[in-house]
């Protein structure tokens, strides 16, 4: 039986001792300080002249909280930091708002704390500001993380859903649906022993390599909930466009593929957290192709179709044995609590 010491309490969201004394010996010890003068309720922010802001925010309830490859920590810090890359801002700083669970190990706390640290130390952004609330054992599901980030965006630079244009080449980053089977293996519901890791990783360096050979990159999206299909889908239909996908360019492991045969599953759905979908001028694709590749983000880039004109709104899928399948947005998620 743990030792209410060792456990948070709801003593710790009451405000008072109990609450500095988790701040400052638990989170500042691995996010520090940013003002020396003493905590404030916000942090101070002056975009560079020609930039504007870009804001983003996101919630995390994955279960279980550590898995292959990555933990809710690491997975708060690298989402907030790639839905801002993606925009084509450059991240800057991040808070975090915990939600913990009466009873929580501090041990699993301090864990998750340390990832984030070293998480945002690796994507080069700062936690500057945060928030805890404690609620009652069985009103939470031990630990849920709130990241919001904000990065500086160029004036010059539009970067957007809608602005696919026939002709595009589409290109991946990394192999599909790393993190999803990953997190089917981490639940040891079906004793599966997937040999794979989550690619949850930081998308920020790779995208200002794209941004340094294309600054005209027209569409980039991290594949997270609902995967790739679904943000083709979304490419599709705000350009009024045909995305065109290409089965056999698509880089799936042999042992994820596995996972989705057994499971019923399609890897285009699995979720992702390390791997972005780019639309780009066709005429730049193997220029953006061999500055994603020289990253370690993006070793295993490669083409998976080109955008066409009809039928717009839609995805379209040439399978290997020379058919066709529309690919279609799930009405619901694949696999429940993936980030």
């Amino acid at each position: 039986m743990s030792d209410a010491r060792d456990t948070i309490t709801l003593a710790h969201g009451g405000g008072g001792r109990a609450t500095r004394s988790l701040i400052e010996g638990t989170i500042l010890r691995h996010f520090g300080k940013p003002d020396p003068k003493g905590l404030q309720d916000h942090a101070e922010l002056s975009p560079p002249p020609g930039h504007r802001i870009a804001f983003t925010t996101d919630s995390f309830v994955v279960q279980p909280l550590f898995f292959p490859g990555g933990d809710i920590g690491k997975l708060a810090i690298n989402g907030t930091v790639n839905d801002l890359a993606v925009s084509g801002a450059i991240p800057q700083v991040l808070s975090c708002g915990l939600i913990l669970e009466e009873g929580l190990e501090l041990s699993v706390l301090e864990q998750v704390i340390a990832s984030m640290a070293t998480a945002a130390n690796k994507a080069q952004v700062q936690i500057v500001t945060g928030d805890i609330k404690v609620v009652e054992k069985g009103a939470a599901d031990q630990l849920f993380i709130n990241t919001a980030g904000i990065g500086f965006l160029p004036e010059n630079r539009n970067i957007a859903s809608w602005r696919a244009e026939v002709g595009d080449a589409v290109l991946v980053s990394h192999f599909l649906g790393d993190h999803g089977a990953a997190i089917v293996d981490a639940r040891g519901e079906l004793s599966l022993q997937i040999p794979v890791e989550s690619d949850c990783q930081p998308l920020n360096g790779l995208i200002a390599e794209m941004l340094a050979v294309c600054p005209e990159i027209h569409c980039l999206r991290d594949a997270t909930r609902g995967g790739v299909a679904t943000v083709l889908n979304e490419f599709a239909q705000d350009s009024g466009v045909c995305i065109r996908l290409w089965e056999q360019q698509i880089p799936v492991r042999e042992v994820v593929q596995g996972v989705c045969e057994i499971l019923g599953l399609d890897p285009l759905y699995l979720a992702n957290e390390g791997t972005l979908v780019a639309v780009v001028p066709a005429d730049q694709a193997e220029v953006v192709l061999s500055a994603m590749r020289a990253h370690p983000a993006g070793q295993h880039s490669c083409q998976i179709g080109v955008v066409s004109e009809s039928p717009k709104g839609r995805v379209i899928l040439q399978t290997a044995f020379g058919g066709e399948r529309v690919v279609d947005v799930l009405y619901g998620e694949q696999l429940p609590r993936i980030c």
